[in-house]
């Protein structure tokens, strides 16, 4: 016969029934069941005792990915979020809306699409619209030739981990006619989801080793999170080298020789990063600098890595945008043939800002063939890259040309962009260098400004009792103060001492003003504050 429930099942129904707010209740019979309130203590004692400890926890989670700190989305970009809650619900502030300034998202800051690309993008997305008279006949010949190199012609199927071929001979011919002539093989071509993607992957087969033989990889300071969250999720040694700010963020090889003698002393150097034009710091390198720091890599064995993602963002006169591997080829054969280089593009920044298409190239170099196996076999774990964000890549490096139907208005559009970008790097770098207490080098490129900040002792006393960098303090209170999210200069590095801001110069140039002179005020009345 089957018997009813026992003590221990009416206890543990007893406590769920608590937890959900209910009164208990006991078997199902006539009458009612009344618990004393030691029943109920006993019941809920169980039912704790019946919930097992969580397997995941701070304690047992992976430390590396605990220590990863991204700055660009960090604490303050949570707080500009609770800020913009508070706005929808009718709470009062000093101002109307974030302006979160932090991140380099140029059409969420309003920048307009190009329609060649968006026309392209859309007809392999929907292959009907092919037979539309809307669309021009040089966006179908893209589309057409994108959607046979697709499986069952669809933009839907997975593609090989490399990428697909159309579009790596595409990026190949891209780097040739960028770089004079210089040849380009599509086999050393592996699209990514973003240069982010190319750049975690090109590390995580670099990293090995242990103890004082653990892969040392050097970065720039300042430098894009990015590298610092990698380095710290593959459990390897960051090698900082500092930027020269006093000479517009210069590299120095000098610098570079100190970070390294240093670091062989407890790791083993063996890749180098550089971003050009820089992130944050928006400097562009010089053909002496390149030739430099190629050298030094030769000499000093290093794996070079080259992020040129703003490699159509060059704004001030005299300055140039030249490729690494352009360099290189024509430092001659003993340099070109040796030293290993991996080199980076996006669809995120110049004057596309696609950055929702995750669309990304790398070019890798002299990678010895077991090596090449190794990485393809890496990248095939993702499976392939996101293939709308494969075909807008696709339109970056093969645009339309002179004689096409399209040519006339997508070089308008690029133009208006790129001549827009460099009017507001001007008017940051003037309105900021205004502003008392803050300094700002010229924006030769890229999209940000990084101004370097006067902090007060009586501020930088605050700053610590509430357990807070300077910067981050000064950015909390500009945020809580005026509505406007910057990134501290914590998040990117910078020498002891020194403290900074980084702000995009994205926006529409009239609400660009507007930001600059709330930046101003603030300060002025920080300064007054702490003095």
């Amino acid at each position: 016969a089957s018997r009813g429930p026992g003590r221990t099942d009416m206890a543990l129904r007893c406590a769920a029934s608590l937890a959900a707010g209910r009164q208990p209740r006991g078997p199902r019979r006539e009458g009612t069941v009344r618990w004393s309130s030691a029943a109920k203590a006993s019941a809920v004692k169980m039912n704790e005792k019946a919930s097992r400890e969580r397997i995941l926890t701070l304690e047992s989670m992976n430390p590396q990915v605990k220590a990863l700190e991204y700055a660009v989305r960090g604490p303050i970009v949570l707080k500009a979020g609770e800020i913009e809650k508070e706005l929808r619900k009718g709470i009062k502030k000093p101002f109307t809306e974030v302006i979160k300034a932090n991140i380099g998202d140029a059409h969420a800051m309003g920048q307009r699409p190009i329609t060649f690309l968006r026309q392209v993008v859309a007809l392999c997305t929907y292959p009907n619209l092919l037979d539309s008279p809307s669309f021009p006949e040089d966006a179908k010949k893209r589309a057409r030739r994108i959607l046979q190199g697709c499986g069952g012609n669809s933009l839907g199927s997975y593609t090989a981990s490399q990428g697909i071929n159309c579009i790596r001979e595409d990026v190949a011919s891209y780097i040739e006619r960028r770089d004079g002539g210089v040849p380009a093989d599509p086999d050393n071509i592996y699209l990514t989801t973003g240069a982010s993607d190319g750049i975690s992957a090109i590390l995580k087969i670099l990293v090995s080793g242990g103890g004082k033989s653990r892969t040392g990889v050097m970065i720039p300071i300042p430098q894009y999170p990015l590298y610092s969250a990698a380095i710290s999720e593959l459990d390897a040694i960051q090698v900082n080298y500092y930027l020269d700010e006093e000479n517009s963020w210069a590299l120095d090889v000098n610098e570079l020789r100190r970070a390294l003698n240093e670091a062989k002393g407890y790791c083993h150097p063996k890749v180098l990063c550089i971003i050009n034009p820089g992130n944050p710091t928006g400097q562009v390198q010089t053909r002496k600098c390149i030739e430099d720091v190629i050298h030094f890599a030769w000499e000093e064995k290093l794996f070079l890595l080259a992020d040129e993602v703003y490699q159509d963002n060059v704004y001030s006169e005299g300055c140039q945008f030249h490729s690494f591997k352009k360099i290189l080829y024509e430092m001659g054969p003993e340099y070109y043939n040796n030293v290993e280089l991996a080199s980076f593009h996006s669809t995120s920044k110049g004057y596309m800002g696609e950055c929702g298409y995750r669309g990304g190239y790398m070019e890798v170099l002299n990678l010895h063939p077991e090596i090449k196996g190794q990485l393809v076999k890496l990248l095939s774990v993702r499976l392939c890259p996101p293939v709308s964000g494969q075909a807008a890549m696709d339109i970056v490096v093969n645009p339309p040309v002179p004689g096409e139907e399209s040519y006339a208005q997508f070089i308008k559009e690029k133009e208006s962009v790129l001549n827009n970008l460099a009017n507001k790097a001007k008017l940051t770098e003037d309105m900021l260098n205004k502003i008392p207490g803050l300094h700002c080098n010229p924006l030769q490129g890229a999209m940000y400004a990084f101004p370097r900040i006067f902090i007060p002792s009586k501020a930088i006393e605050e700053a610590k009792a509430h357990k807070m960098a300077p910067d981050m303090f000064y950015c909390m209170k500009l945020l809580e103060e005026t509505g406007i999210c910057v990134v501290p200069g914590s998040g990117f590095g910078q020498r002891e001492g020194t403290y900074h801001f980084r702000i995009t110069i994205l926006p529409p140039a009239e609400k660009l003003k507007i930001l600059l002179d709330k930046v101003k005020d603030f300060h002025i009345k920080f300064l007054e504050k702490y003095a």
